[in-house]
């Protein structure tokens, strides 16, 4: 039996926080879901991409996460959430009972693997369950397109001399599971933002050496003001390189990492002081150009994501400079797609927010 239906107006790719986000205007906009439009998303449950976090990421040590809009509806906010529960769990719980109670009638699991052209319309591909067929494929005939499918199926693992002659275990934050894991065991965790600093407090009780490696200096925010006129300059930046059709830059490099007191301690303590980026791997560590070695038995990669886009490969929307042209939240190259949760919409204040500019825009498209 398919899951999906033949054809609709505009599918939405994702629904993560960009993804519902867009879903919800484009019903406040009388388009109605499940006929007008469709959202799928690839995971198995609700959350986006927050359901395959570890369990020891809570609410209060992630980066904060921004109520969907309309959310209020329902009583809920993540404001006033159990800090202390994982962050995966709330988030799962609130996007459920948000879908309901809006009727978004998500179709999951369903991965998209192709956006194609036929004739003047988009065929979305897509791999649907199928008790029969592992590779079982459906087909949705549309006249948009809507990609909010993120980055955590595209980590981002810098080249460094001898990556693939290292005998340890190589993790990066997308399968990071816990961190006895890694018990009794030299680590190496690599990358400059709030993931890296995690990763590094959760280890100290249990790893019997650790060593953090940046490749820039972490620029720490001392106060609120600090970590706004960051969050400013960030947004700048990712917008001014998404016109541009340029690779995206790093968020953590605009905003900086806020010090909470839990940081600071281990600052004081002499835990979170980086070592610059080591020039090559070896098979049994790292080696700096200075000489120094550090042996390792794993290396996290903390080294962030890039947007998540090859089932758009079929239309060539990159340009010769590696990225995606877009502006007004489409993309230059072929207006019927538009990237939610893209450049300066990437976190879940800018998804947000966008969601409504990038819904007007489409039922704009369809008139």
């Amino acid at each position: 039996m398919s899951l999906l239906p033949p054809s609709t107006q505009v599918v939405i790719i994702g629904a993560g926080q960009a993804g519902l986000s867009v879903a919800y205007f484009l019903r406040r906009f009388e388009l109605e879901p499940g006929v007008d439009f469709v959202v799928v998303d690839r995971g198995p449950g609700t959350g986006g991409a927050w359901q395959h976090r570890w369990s020891a990421l809570t609410l209060g040590s992630a980066h904060r996460v921004a109520d969907l809009p309309g959310m209020t509806e329902l009583g809920l906010s993540f404001e006033t959430a159990d800090h202390h529960r994982p962050a995966r769990d709330i988030v799962a719980e609130y996007y459920r009972a948000y879908e309901q109670h809006f009727g978004l009638q998500v179709k999951r699991p369903v991965e998209v693997m192709s956006v194609f052209n036929r004739g003047a319309d988009l065929v979305v591909n897509a791999r649907t369950p199928d008790e029969h067929d592992d590779d079982y494929r459906e087909e949705i005939v549309t006249r948009l397109v809507v990609n909010a499918s993120g980055t955590w199926q595209a980590p981002f693992v810098p080249y460094v001399p001898g990556i693939g002659d290292f005998r340890g275990r190589q993790v990066h934050t997308n399968g990071y599971v816990s961190a006895e894991e890694f018990r009794d065991q030299s680590v190496v965790v690599v990358g400059g933002g709030t993931s890296a600093i995690g990763f590094m407090l959760e280890l100290e009780p249990v790893a019997s050496d650790l060593t953090w490696v940046t490749r820039r200096p972490v620029e720490f925010a001392d106060d609120e003001r600090l970590s706004m006129e960051g969050g400013v300059r960030a947004v700048t930046e990712q917008d001014a390189a998404a016109r541009a059709g340029r690779p995206l830059p790093s968020i953590v490099h605009g905003t900086g990492v806020a010090k909470t007191r839990r940081i600071a301690a281990g600052i004081e303590r002499g835990l979170l002081v980086a070592r610059p980026m080591f020039s090559r791997i070896e098979p049994e560590g790292v080696r700096w150009a200075d000489g120094s070695f550090q042996r390792a038995d794993a290396i996290i990669w903390a080294t962030g994501f890039r947007p998540e886009l090859r089932h758009l490969a079929p239309l060539r929307l990159h340009n010769r400079g590696g990225g995606v042209t877009v502006r007004n939240g489409a993309a230059q190259a072929d207006p019927r797609i538009f990237l939610a949760g893209y450049g300066p919409q990437a976190s879940t204040i800018g998804a947000n927010r966008a969601g409504r500019a990038v819904a007007r825009q489409v039922v704009a498209a369809l008139s």
